[in-house]
C-alpha cells in the first residue's frame, strides 16, 4: 500500500512543481557494492526530505531529529520513507548514521543541520566529515534548486518579510559526481577535522554553481528572470527616480532594440557611453536582444583612451544621451571624435521615433523570437577594455557564458535573494561595475540602486542610508573616501560590503570595524576573468586574504626568478574571457593560450586555498640584485599615514638598477620621516624610498584604481628636471 500512495505522491510532485532531475548518471556511476553511499544536499525548505527520498533512486535512510518526528507533518511525511531518529545535540548522533552505511544502507544528510533561513549555504556541521571519514563512504552531492522560494520554505524571517513566495515554484535535483574525503596526508586531531569540514563547505559550496549553471545568452537569462521572479516589482532604480520592473526592461529591450537595430544594421560590436542611470540597462539590453555586442566606453579616459578603444574593437558608432554629455562636459569629445569618423546615436532622438504602435508592437513580440535569446553562449557579448593602469587599453571580449558563469560563481559564494536592494555607484564600463554591479543583481531576481559617481563620498553613504542597501560594491579608494564622509549610522542596513579592484588597506579595514561596525569583504579578480575570481564571504574569511577561488576555476602558479615564496597566478575557468583586441592588430581576436589566462599577479595560496596577493609582476623593482615589493613598501608608509594616498614606483638608478621614489599627497611626510617608519616597522634599508615627491592629488582612474603610468611620469619628470 505504501508503494502505491508514494507513487501517487510522486506524480503529485511532479505535477505541481514539475520536477525536473538532472545528472542520474551520476548515481548509477556509484559501485555500492564496494563502499557505502551518503547523500549530502542543501537544505532550503520542508520539502527536501520527501524530494530526496522520491526523486534520488534507491532506498535512502534518513537521520530525524527527534523534535520532527514528533509533530504531525513529520509522522506523515516519514510514514512513507525509511529513517531513525536521533537527539541532533547529541554528539552520539552520527554514531548512529555510521552504524547504518556500516550496514550497507543508502543514507541521507543535510550538512547544514538546519533549514537555510538566506536560501544559500549556511554554516556547515562537522558531523558529516566525521562520518564520511569513518565508513569510507562515496559522498553523492544533490542540489536542490526552486524549493527556496516555496511556501514550505523559511524566508520569511526578520530580513525576508518582503519576499514573495510561490506554492508551487518549479523544482530541479542535480545529481553531481560521487566524491571522497581525502585530508591531506599526516594530519591528524583538530587539523584532521579541519580540512575534512573544509572539503564538504567547499563541496556544498561549488555544487550551488554546478546546480545552477546553465548554457544561455544574456537575453535568454532576462527572459527566464521575467518569468522566474516577481516581473512586476522594481528591478533598477536611480538617482532621477526612474524605476525599472523586469516587464519593463525585457520591453524596453525589444522596443528600444528594433530602432536601434535599424540604425545599425550590420554592425556587431556598438559603442555604449551611459553613467549609472537606469537608460544604461535598458539600452544594454537593446543591443543584446538584437545581437549588437555592447563595447563598454570609459569616459573618464580621455580623447585619446577613448579614440584608441575605437580603433582597437573596429568600431564605428557609439550610442550615449545628450543629457548625459552635457551633464559630463564631453561635447568637445564627441566633436573631435565625430572629426575621426565616430558616428554618435543620441537616445533622445532615438525616443522620438518611438510611439504607441512601436510600443504595443514590443508589448506583443515574442521575447525569444529575437535575435539575441538565441545567441550562441560561446559568442562575444560585451567588450571591457582595461584601465590603461599598465599601458594603451586592450580590448577584452567577454562571451555570454562567461558573463553567466561568473554570475552563477558570485551567486555560489555570496548570498543575494530576490527583493534585495544593492547599492552599485561603479561604473558599467569596469567589470566589477557590470558583472558585479548590474548583471548580478537583474538576473537575479534582485534590484539595484544606480548612482552615477563613486567619488560622490558625502552622497554615497547617505544615499546607502536612504535606500536601505544591504550589499555595496567599492574599491579600497572609495570606501576610504566613504569613511571620511559617513555618518556612523549610514550604512546601518548593509550586510555585505565588498572590496576589490584594488589591494584593500588593513587601515580602511579597521577604520571600517570601529566607525561603523561592519566587515569589509576582500576579493579578486581581473577583467580577463568576468572579473570575480576570489572573494572572502562570512562562512570562510581570513583577514588579508582575498578569499577563496570560486567554483570551476583551475590554477596554477608560475615560478618568477627572485620571489621564494608564490608566483604567477594562471587560471582557466568558464569565466576566462574569449580574448584580446589588441591595438596593434585591431578587430582580431587574440584568445588565452589553451586557456590559461596570465593574471600577472604574484600570489600565495595556503593550505584552505585562500588567495594572498603578494604585488603585481610588474610592481616588483630589482635593487642591487634583489628584488623589492612595491606593495609592501606602500604597506608600512600606508600604517605611518593611514589617511594618504602614497604611490611607490621604480626610476633607472646606474648605480643599483632602480631606486624607490614615493609620491605622495600627504604634507607630513618626507624623506626622514618614511625612513623612522621604516625603522619602526624594521623594514630592510633596500625598502626605504630614496625620493618624496607631494603632489596635491595622486592621480586615480575613474575605476578608482591608482593611474601608474601618470605616477610613472610624475616620478620621472622629477628627475629629468
Amino acid at each position: 500500500m505504501k508503494w502505491l500512495v508514494k507513487s501517487l505522491v510522486k506524480g503529485l510532485f511532479k505535477l505541481l512543481y514539475r520536477v525536473e532531475v538532472r545528472g542520474l548518471e551520476h548515481y548509477h556511476a556509484v559501485d555500492q557494492s564496494k563502499r557505502p553511499l551518503l547523500i549530502v544536499a542543501n537544505h532550503v525548505s520542508l520539502l527536501d526530505g520527501p524530494l530526496i527520498d522520491l526523486f534520488v533512486p534507491g532506498e535512502t535512510t534518513f537521520m530525524v531529529g527527534m523534535n520532527h518526528a514528533k509533530k504531525w507533518y513529520g509522522k506523515f511525511v516519514l510514514y512513507f520513507g525509511r529513517f531513525f531518529t536521533v537527539d541532533l545535540n547529541s554528539p552520539y548522533a552520527a554514531k548512529h548514521m555510521i552504524a547504518e552505511l556500516k550496514k550497507g544502507k543508502q543514507c541521507m544528510i543535510f550538512p547544514e543541520g538546519r533549514i537555510s533561513t538566506t536560501g544559500g549555504l549556511m554554516k556547515v556541521y562537522e558531523g558529516t566529515a566525521m562520518v564520511a571519514d569513518k565508513t569510507h563512504a562515496a559522498i553523492l552531492p544533490v542540489y536542490i534548486e526552486g524549493a527556496e522560494l516555496s511556501k514550505f520554505s523559511y524566508l520569511n524571517g526578520r530580513f525576508y518579510s518582503y519576499i514573495k513566495q510561490f506554492w508551487f515554484p518549479k523544482i530541479t535535483l542535480t545529481i553531481q559526481p560521487a566524491h571522497s574525503i581525502s585530508p591531506p596526508a599526516g594530519t591528524k586531531g583538530h587539523g584532521r577535522h579541519h580540512a575534512q569540514k573544509q572539503q564538504i563547505f567547499t563541496l556544498m559550496r561549488d555544487m550551488a554553481y554546478y546546480g545552477r549553471v546553465r548554457e544561455k545568452s544574456l537575453f535568454q537569462s532576462l527572459v527566464e528572470a521575467k518569468a522566474t521572479f516577481h516581473a512586476s516589482e522594481t528591478c533598477v532604480e536611480d538617482i532621477n527616480d526612474q524605476h525599472l520592473s523586469l516587464k519593463k526592461l525585457l520591453l524596453a529591450s525589444a522596443v528600444l532594440g528594433k530602432q536601434l537595430h535599424r540604425l545599425l544594421g550590420d554592425e556587431k560590436r556598438v559603442g555604449l557611453m551611459l553613467p549609472n542611470v537606469a537608460g544604461m540597462p535598458a539600452t544594454f539590453f537593446a543591443l543584446q536582444a538584437y545581437g549588437h555586442v555592447p563595447a563598454m566606453m570609459n569616459f573618464t579616459a580621455g580623447l585619446h583612451a577613448m579614440e584608441s578603444a575605437c580603433r582597437t574593437a573596429e568600431l564605428k558608432t557609439i550610442i550615449t544621451s545628450q543629457k548625459f554629455v552635457d551633464a559630463f562636459g564631453l561635447q568637445p569629445v564627441l566633436e573631435q571624435m565625430e572629426q575621426k569618423g565616430i558616428r554618435f546615436i543620441l537616445l533622445e532622438e532615438v525616443r522620438e521615433r518611438i510611439g504607441v504602435a512601436q510600443k504595443l508592437a514590443g508589448l506583443f513580440k515574442v521575447k525569444s523570437a529575437l535575435p539575441g535569446y538565441k545567441c550562441d553562449p560561446h559568442s562575444e557579448a560585451v567588450v571591457l577594455f582595461t584601465s590603461g593602469s599598465e599601458g594603451v587599453p586592450k580590448g577584452v571580449v567577454l562571451s555570454h557564458q562567461n558573463i553567466v558563469s561568473n554570475i552563477e560563481q558570485i551567486s555560489a559564494m555570496l548570498n543575494l535573494m530576490p527583493g534585495e536592494r544593492l547599492f552599485n555607484a561603479l561604473p558599467t564600463f569596469h567589470s566589477f561595475g557590470l558583472t558585479a554591479g548590474l548583471l548580478w543583481p537583474i538576473l537575479k531576481g534582485a534590484r539595484v540602486f544606480l548612482y552615477p559617481s563613486p567619488l560622490h563620498y558625502a552622497v554615497v553613504p547617505e544615499m546607502v542610508y536612504q535606500t536601505n542597501a544591504r550589499i555595496i560594491f567599492g574599491t579600497d579608494t572609495f570606501f576610504s573616501g566613504y569613511a571620511r564622509k559617513a555618518n556612523p549610522y549610514d550604512f546601518y542596513s548593509v550586510k555585505e560590503m565588498v572590496a576589490g579592484a584594488e589591494r584593500l588597506r588593513p587601515e580602511t579595514r579597521q577604520l571600517y570595524a570601529e566607525k561603523f561596525h561592519t566587515s569589509i569583504y576582500e576579493g579578486y579578480g581581473v577583467t580577463e576573468t568576468t572579473p570575480v575570481l576570489a572573494v572572502n564571504i562570512p562562512t570562510a574569511f581570513k583577514n588579508g586574504s582575498v578569499g577563496q577561488l570560486v567554483p570551476a576555476i583551475e590554477y596554477r602558479i608560475g615560478e618568477v626568478p627572485g620571489i621564494e615564496k608564490g608566483g604567477r597566478l594562471l587560471v582557466k575557468g568558464p569565466n576566462i574571457m574569449l580574448g584580446y583586441l589588441l591595438p596593434d592588430n585591431p578587430g582580431v581576436l587574440v584568445p588565452p593560450e589553451d586557456g590559461w589566462h596570465d593574471t600577472g599577479d604574484i600570489v600565495e595560496v595556503d593550505e584552505d586555498n585562500f588567495v594572498w596577493i603578494k604585488g603585481r609582476a610588474k610592481r616588483f623593482a630589482k635593487i642591487a640584485g634583489e628584488m623589492v615589493s612595491l606593495t609592501a613598501v606602500e604597506n608600512y608608509i600606508n600604517q605611518a599615514s593611514p589617511e594618504g594616498h602614497h604611490v611607490v614606483v621604480a626610476v633607472p638608478d646606474e648605480r643599483k638598477g632602480e631606486q624607490l621614489v614615493l609620491v605622495t599627497d600627504d604634507p607630513t611626510l618626507s624623506r626622514s620621516t618614511v625612513t623612522e617608519a621604516a625603522k619602526t616597522k624594521q623594514v630592510a634599508d633596500i625598502m626605504v624610498p630614496k625620493t618624496v615627491i607631494l603632489v596635491e592629488a595622486v592621480p586615480v582612474l575613474g575605476t578608482g584604481k591608482t593611474n601608474y603610468p601618470e605616477v610613472q611620469k610624475i616620478a620621472e619628470r622629477h628627475f629629468k628636471s
